[in-house]
């Protein structure tokens, strides 16, 4: 089985071409909680408090700045958004499952 976590986002140029959807149907098993929708890789993640989400997402903002891939993010009092798509390409590539994964991992 792949380890997407395992992997690392790499650039894709402007104008690369994103996955099709046969790509993307491949994919989306191995980030189980998450849900395709209008071009982006999304999830919501709660939490009993603001504490706790916030502490949440300061760790994926971290990580996304280490891995140098970013989502959109959104923190509500006990709820975290994401929402990846790769911004070069318009579109999805292996790089948003890949940040999924390892943020299925801090949860």
């Amino acid at each position: 089985m792949i380890e997407l976590a395992k992997e690392h986002p790499h650039e894709y140029p402007k104008g690369s071409p994103a996955l099709a959807a046969e790509e993307v149907a491949e994919l989306i098993p191995l980030a189980p909680d998450w849900t395709v929708s209008d071009g982006s890789l999304d999830r919501t993640f709660t939490f009993k408090d603001f504490h706790e989400a916030f502490s949440f997402l300061t760790r994926v903002a971290l990580l996304a700045e280490a891995e140098g891939h970013h989502p959109d993010m959104s923190c509500s009092w006990n709820r975290v958004d994401f929402s990846f798509w790769t911004h070069t390409v318009d579109g999805l590539t292996r790089n948003d499952f890949i940040m999924a994964a390892k943020i299925d991992r801090f949860s």
